[in-house]
């Protein structure tokens, strides 16, 4: 015979088991692991882009000291647009979010009964009875109204925004840090090799970035790598290509 006491138990292992599975960590941790893609698709995007300048500039030129500029420019340069544009992205994502959280937090003080009824809708249509989808709504109502409206009307959070502060030092840094190995690479002290190297370094370091980043989004690491091999792969050639072209013609 089943007792309430037995009951709970049963209900507190559960609880336990939902809160260590995979599904659950991972659930609450999406934003550090929104930020920690971001930093691999910065890093990703540097060691791309400066390859390609690097490799272009070397294409054209052997002169180390040439090179170093074009590639300390191209990591100055790419860091502050990254920056620059994250920052204005998130910037313009945070206005929207806290004006849509001010135009329902009048709604709720306008009009209670009226975003009662489109609360408990949201509700119905994720399948619930009517007179389930009418309670789940009041408790949430009384609990926090605006929480329970922006997460089921507008699936934002309305007690945490992101910083665009943050969010455009994370780029720079990421962006830099990634712009960092073609650029030492391509200017190191083997001078013979340098093309060779930077090739290795760059195919060694996208793939490394291509599988933390579907490690990260729970995907399939193989096409990830191959993508991102085959696109900086491409990128170097070409960019090489027209420094040879250039070089020749100067």
């Amino acid at each position: 015979m089943t007792t309430p006491a037995s009951k709970k138990t049963d209900l507190n292992k559960l609880d336990e088991e939902i809160m260590a599975s995979q599904e659950f960590q991972r659930s609450t941790m999406a934003a550090k692991l929104n930020w920690l893609r971001a930093g691999v698709l910065g890093a990703n995007d540097g060691i791309v882009s400066t390859a390609g300048l690097v490799m272009g500039v070397a294409g054209a030129t052997t002169n180390s000291g040439a090179i170093l500029i074009a590639g300390v420019a191209g990591l100055v340069a790419g860091s502050i647009s990254m920056a620059g544009g994250e920052y204005t992205s998130v910037s313009a994502q945070k206005d929207s979010e806290k004006a849509a959280l001010d135009k329902e937090r009048q709604e709720l003080a306008d009009n209670p009964e009226m975003e009662l009824r489109e609360l408990a809708w949201f509700y119905e249509q994720k399948g619930l009875s009517l007179e389930s989808a009418m309670q789940v709504a009041k408790e949430l109502t009384a609990k926090d109204a605006l929480k329970a409206h922006a997460e089921a009307e507008l699936g934002i959070d309305s007690e945490a925004h992101a910083s665009p502060g943050q969010a455009a030092l994370a780029s720079f840094v990421a962006f830099a840090g990634g712009s960092l190995l073609p650029l030492l690479a391509v200017t190191g002290p083997w001078i013979e090799f340098r093309i060779q190297v930077t090739v290795v370094a760059v195919v060694a370091s996208l793939a490394i970035t291509g599988y933390v980043g579907a490690k990260i989004g729970g995907a399939k690491s193989g096409k990830a790598i191959i993508r991102n091999v085959l696109v900086s792969l491409l990128t170097m050639a070409t960019t090489y290509g027209i420094g040879l072209l250039v070089g020749q013609n100067v």
